[in-house]
């Protein structure tokens, strides 16, 4: 009876110790060697990048380190637009303008699933950030955010999940797949367009 009433918790598999392992060495590396620089985007960068199998891994990795990189490109110049309201715009519409370009620059670039991170370092830079520092905080945080993934990424190949192990590793065969999974599948229609089709053949 005791031994039924017992809590079982879940085995721990093998990617939540790599995680917990790359976000330590990520940690140790930026107090230790670059003297208590801010980890925060890199220990974010690692979590991402760490997948059941490599190609996971490198998917939300590379998706967070574009995401961050495209929100980065566009955020500088809209700080500036935002706090001078140059022509008397309002500065809440530079804030919408300078989303629809990200929002653009993902689309024509086809990272579309990159979307979300970068919206953060976006928004994170326009509404935390000072003036005299605010460039040179979203370069810091691009470039960790860069780190904390390649942490990870090396850490599975160093230390390869069972899949990996089994098909080894293929990188322009997992970029392909990245590519790929930021398409919209041809057969995929929008269900306006299904209802118009079935009302036109009646």
């Amino acid at each position: 009876m005791l031994k039924d009433a017992q809590c079982h918790f879940p085995r721990l598999g093998m990617r939540v110790w790599k995680t917990l392992l790359s976000v330590l060495l990520v940690a140790l590396t930026y107090h230790y060697l670059w003297g208590g620089r801010n980890a925060c985007f890199a220990c974010i960068g690692a979590v991402y990048a760490m997948g059941n199998h490599f190609h996971e891994g490198f998917k939300f990795g590379f998706n967070r380190f574009i995401g961050t990189l495209f929100g980065g490109l566009i955020v500088i110049p809209f700080y500036w637009l935002y706090y001078h309201q140059p022509f008397g715009i309002p500065q809440e519409i530079y804030l919408v303008l300078g989303l629809l370009c990200l929002f653009r620059l993902h689309i024509i670039s086809g990272a579309t699933t990159a979307i979300q991170p970068g919206a953060v370092i976006y928004f994170v830079v326009l509404f935390t950030q000072p003036v005299t520092t605010y460039v040179s905080y979203t370069i810091a945080r691009v470039i960790d955010t860069a780190v904390g993934a390649i942490f990870s990424l090396v850490l599975n190949l160093l230390w390869p999940s069972r899949l990996d192990k089994r098909r080894g590793f293929d990188l322009p065969h997992t970029m392909q797949r990245w590519l790929k999974s930021n398409q919209r599948p041809e057969c995929e229609e929008y269900p306006s367009k299904l209802t118009k089709e079935k009302n036109d053949s009646h």
